[in-house]
């Protein structure tokens, strides 16, 4: 009878911690402006930079990320492809790692450096210390994306709606998004579900 009793208890413990997990950072709404803007993070190039700096007159995607989660391993060609085409029309582009647990390990800025040098990227690609700025957009996962035009926060969610097949993607939301912006248009899908890894925050 005791073991019975067990069962429920382990059960409502794990919903509660779910619930503080998944609430512990609320995320940002549709429309806001950008957090945090002036905080300063170490790039991979050794410079500091801030999301203000990042920013064009059409706005900035910020995309949370890292370099081993199997959902960015997934993800690798799109975020190359999304950032370079930031970078060809004209919008700010920032890659982020929160993943500040991990930072003496895979997420080390010696292996991001590694790893920006493997992708060929071409954007920022910044250590968010402490998380400070994942928790102020509400971030949670990897990969997870923020898209800002000149007003404010006009998509937030995933890359697309097949990260582990591409060639199945039939809903491209974030290229969707990223061609309205550039075109100082509202994206007709603005909110999405990001589906990856958790975000490795320091205890």
């Amino acid at each position: 009878m005791k073991k019975l009793l067990i069962l429920p208890v382990i059960a409502v413990a794990l919903t509660a911690s779910a619930f503080v997990l998944t609430t512990a950072f609320d995320e940002l709404p549709l429309n806001s402006v950008l957090p945090e803007a002036s905080y300063k993070m170490k790039d991979v190039s050794g410079k500091d930079i801030s999301l203000d700096e990042a920013k064009t007159a059409k706005g900035i995607l910020v995309i949370f990320s890292c370099n081993t989660c199997p959902y960015v391993k997934l993800s690798e060609t799109r975020i190359k492809e999304y950032s370079d085409y930031c970078s060809t029309n004209g919008i700010g582009c920032v890659i982020v790692n929160s993943n500040e647990a991990q930072r003496n390990e895979d997420d080390s800025p010696e292996e991001m450096n590694k790893y920006y040098k493997a992708q060929n990227l071409k954007c920022f690609y910044t250590i968010d210390v402490n998380s400070k700025l994942a928790n102020a957009f509400g971030a949670t996962r990897t990969p997870q994306c923020f898209l800002f035009n000149t007003k404010g926060l006009v998509y937030k969610g995933a890359i697309d709606d097949n990260v582990k097949d591409p060639a199945a993607v039939k809903a491209p939301y974030l290229k969707d998004a990223l061609a309205a912006v550039s075109k100082n248009e509202t994206p007709k899908i603005q909110e999405t579900k990001s589906i990856g890894c958790t975000i490795k925050r320091a205890d």
